[in-house]
Formats: structure tokens, sequence, C-alpha cells
């Protein structure tokens, strides 16, 4: 995937979701506030993360870890359908913050090499998702906290969901044209 394509994704995604926030506040501010122990949700997130870090696995060449690939490739796996099995409380902040942190990497990975210093506001976003998943990993109630926090008021979850919107949109004009 180009960098633009994948501001295109990027922008869309947060478009669409900060939208939802945007105009059902009352519905989204309820389905907020039950995501952090959803384990559902945490399950689907684990699941993905756990094949994607598999793929990344599968697919390194360093010949440092040459020799322990092999191991590797069965114990992540078994790490993963692990803690969906046992760690049932905020495991959707876990699987959250283990896809915050892969998808940080793959934004990172693809944007390197462009030469326009715009990619540096995605590299900024990513680096954010990175704060974000060491954060959630080490500490996954907070996102129960800040979740509680922004729906509390009203106006601020509206506001969040407006700068989403806007930094959506932003994303996609950079895809559209400087990142292209």
């Amino acid at each position: 995937m180009k960098l633009a394509q994948l501001c295109l994704v990027l922008g869309t995604a947060m478009i669409a979701s900060h939208a939802w926030v945007l105009f059902q506040t009352g519905a989204a501010a309820a389905w907020l506030r039950r995501v952090p122990r959803n384990h559902g949700l945490g399950v689907v997130l684990i699941l993905i993360s756990t094949v994607w870090f598999e793929w990344y696995l599968f697919n390194e060449n360093l010949s440092d870890i040459r020799w322990v690939k092999p191991i590797l490739l069965l114990a992540f796996p078994a790490v993963g359908i692990g803690s969906c099995l046992f760690l049932r409380d905020f495991l959707a902040a876990r699987g959250l913050a283990v896809f915050l942190l892969l998808l940080a990497g793959y934004v990172l990975e693809i944007g390197r090499w462009h030469d326009s210093m715009w990619h540096d506001a995605l590299a900024l976003w990513a680096y954010a998702w990175i704060i974000i998943g060491f954060w959630l990993t080490m500490a996954p109630w907070r996102l129960r906290d800040w979740i509680g926090w922004a729906t509390r008021a009203e106006i601020r979850l509206k506001l969040a969901a407006l700068a989403g919107v806007v930094w959506g949109a932003f994303v996609i004009v950079l895809g559209l044209t400087v990142l292209r």
C-alpha cells in the first residue's frame, strides 16, 4: 500500500468513527463506556493482532532471530489465544494496545522513505499510538478512565469527535495532495 492510499483509509476511518460519535453522542457514549471490558471485542482485537504479528514475524529476515524464529512462530499464537482465554479483565484495552502498536509500526514503515516533510504528521500520529499502546499495556484500566472522563460531559465528547473528524479530513487532504 502506498502512503496516499493509507492516508485515505485512515482518514476515512477517522471521519466515519468520529462522525458517528458526533451525531449519535448518547448511543456512542453508552457503547464507549462498555468498550474496555468488552470481551468479544477484545478477542477480535487480540486475534487480529496475533495474526498480524505472526505475518510480520514470518516475513522477518533478521539473522539475529533466525535460530529462535520457529519457536516464536509457535509461542506467539499460544500467547494470543491464551490471552483470550485467561485475561478476561480489560481484554479490549489490551487488544487495542497491541493493535495500535502494530498499526503505528505499519504507518511508520510505509511513510519512512517519503520525500515530503508532511509525512511527519502521520509519523507523529503513529508515535502517539505508540505512547497510548505502551500506556494501555502497562495500565489497561486507563482506557476506562479516559472514556469515563470524555463521556462525563456531552460537550467534551462532541469536541473530541469534532477534532477527530477534522484530523481525518486533514489526513485525507494530505493523501490526495502532498503525499501522493
